[in-house]
């Protein structure tokens, strides 16, 4: 089980990334995309980017107690019930979405460290 501080001490450890408000909740971006939103609405969740639909679909069908939709039908966003992951998949998450968000310039200077 991971927590909301958890969350932003892995977001904020990203390169380029601003503590904001997003559809006025808790919200991460990188150079002024969103890449991370905490839900505060409805069901909760964390909103995080995957690479494609295809990702998604594996992500819902390998742990439907982990990650769940609600209204992101056809696009590739998954929610993600922190209860039921750990510390290495929440970092794994988080710097997967920051990856698909931050410009080439800030993934090139990150991913040569």
């Amino acid at each position: 089980m991971v927590s909301e501080a958890d969350v932003r001490a892995i977001a904020l450890s990203l390169p380029g990334t601003t503590e904001e408000q997003w559809y006025q909740t808790p919200g991460y971006k990188v150079a002024g995309k969103g890449f991370l939103r905490l839900r505060t609405e409805a069901e909760g969740g964390l909103v995080v980017f995957v690479s494609d639909l295809g990702e998604k679909e594996a992500l819902l069908t390998a742990n439907s107690d982990a990650f769940f939709i609600t209204h992101y039908d056809g696009y590739p966003v998954v929610l993600v019930n922190l209860d039921k992951i750990d510390h290495d998949e929440l970092r794994e998450l988080i710097t997967d979405s920051w990856l698909i968000k931050a410009p080439p310039k800030l993934r090139r200077q990150f991913e040569a460290q």
